[in-house]
């Protein structure tokens, strides 16, 4: 008798642990689904996600490592695209297929921002010199009429926060008191970043910024007051030519520079050559277009990769700070 009872009341609270779980699970299946925020380039990735916090799903459109110039949405990223809330990117100048994909998009459904509008553009040409001219005629190319880097001028962060932040609490109200706090602690460490950068680069030994790689680091030039001379043309497709090359190497040789950059998901080929010519250092400057699947992984953000070039254009340019 005593077995029969015992037996019953664990059959009893074993149903009742498996009701549970039942309405558990049911009442987690009927939570809704965060909004999907898809951003096209890393930096607009992490400031989407930091702002957005735990409200919305920032997802980073570009695969982990892949060149954001080379980049075409596959069928399968359109439907992310076309299920999200809200699509950011920098602009047509970046994202010349970006605007193909918003023809096609129900913008009552999904909220598009352009995040780079109303920032000035700064010409291509501008940041190679006269070399570049040279470069273009060669191949008979002409370069980009502005360069899509903007990302990289720090003032112009703060802008595409403040329309990310504009588009979020449009999307979602309710969140707009935590929107914006993210939003200001972010701005506040660009422009912390910004201080670090004019503090760090004012007493160098060198302002000659030679690159082996296109001309993403313009902005970042043009703010801190820096002779950029690019192996190419905003766009990776562009290459260096023999004469641009030898250019470069006698300029490596009449400003006396003791290294040249070459940057992330870019072969270092055109870097590691003049280096071998000159006996110049290699050092890696980030454009922060996009980042390898370990640093997304290991949460990396736009401000750390920042960080890390200003530590590695002051031991190139020799600078006191």
């Amino acid at each position: 008798m005593f077995h029969r009872v015992l037996l019953l009341l664990v059959t009893l609270a074993v149903s009742g642990l498996l009701v549970t779980g039942c309405r558990t699970q049911k009442t987690e299946s009927n939570q809704p689904a965060r909004p999907i925020v898809i951003t096209t380039l890393f930096p607009l990735y992490d400031f989407a996600r930091t702002i957005a916090g735990d409200r919305m799903e920032v997802q980073l459109l570009l695969p982990p490592g892949v060149e954001p110039h080379h980049f075409e949405p596959k069928p399968d990223d359109l439907s992310r695209i076309h299920r999200a809330a809200l699509f950011v990117y920098i602009g047509p100048f970046m994202e010349p297929w970006a605007d193909k994909v918003i023809q096609g998009v129900d913008r009552t459904k999904v909220r598009v921002v352009a995040a780079a509008s109303g920032v000035a553009l700064l010409p291509a040409v501008a940041h190679t010199g006269k070399e570049q001219h040279h470069h273009d005629h060669d191949h008979d190319h002409q370069a980009e009429a502005y360069d899509p880097h903007v990302w990289l001028d720090f003032p112009a962060d703060q802008a595409m926060v403040a329309k990310i932040l504009e588009a979020l609490i449009a999307a979602d109200p309710a969140g707009a008191e935590q929107y914006r706090r993210r939003a200001a602690e972010l701005t506040g460490q660009l422009t912390a970043l910004d201080a670090r950068y004019k503090a760090g680069l004012s007493s160098c030994g060198s302002r000659v910024l030679l690159h082996g790689g296109h001309a993403a680091f313009g902005y970042l030039a043009n703010r801190y007051n820096l002779n950029y001379q690019a192996a190419a043309g905003v766009t990776a497709e562009l290459e260096a030519t023999p004469r641009r090359l030898a250019e470069l190497v006698q300029q490596v040789r009449r400003y006396n520079v003791t290294a040249i950059y070459s940057e992330e998901l870019v072969s270092p080929r055109v870097a590691r050559t003049i280096a071998g010519e000159t006996g110049a250092t290699v050092l890696k400057l980030h454009g922060a277009h996009n980042v390898a699947k370990e640093d997304l992984e290991r949460g990396v953000t736009f401000i750390t990769l920042m960080d890390e070039n200003l530590k590695n254009l002051q031991v190139g340019l020799s600078c006191r700070n």
